[in-house]
């Protein structure tokens, strides 16, 4: 018994293809990762970034939080938004979800 449990222990480990193939593996993790998530994700902050720096006045934008209105003021962080006749409302820029096109607000 004593003589099979030390052969046990003197016998080789994995072959030496395991450790490449765990390499490329990990590698391929990494590209799905990139493509899936990373990628898309760079992908819309920067359109994002576009979005707010394109604000003017006049602009008919939507905010994260639903609200509807027409830029009436653009500061460096701020953008005031008049949601209804004579009622303006003062938004961070980042809040601002998407640019309505014109004459969505008359529509409504």
């Amino acid at each position: 018994m004593i003589s099979l449990i030390s052969s046990a222990y003197a016998a080789d480990g994995a072959p030496a293809s395991a450790g490449i193939f765990n390499l490329v593996l990990l590698a391929g993790f990494v590209v799905i990762f990139y493509f899936l998530m990373w990628r898309p994700q760079a992908k819309r902050t920067k359109a994002h970034k576009n979005l707010i720096s394109s604000l003017a006045k006049g602009t008919e934008v939507i905010t994260g939080g639903g609200i509807l209105g027409k830029v009436t003021k653009v500061d460096d962080n701020y953008v005031s938004l008049e949601v209804s006749e004579g009622i303006e409302m003062k938004f961070q820029k980042s809040s601002v979800a998407a640019v309505l096109p014109k004459g969505t607000l008359k529509s409504i």
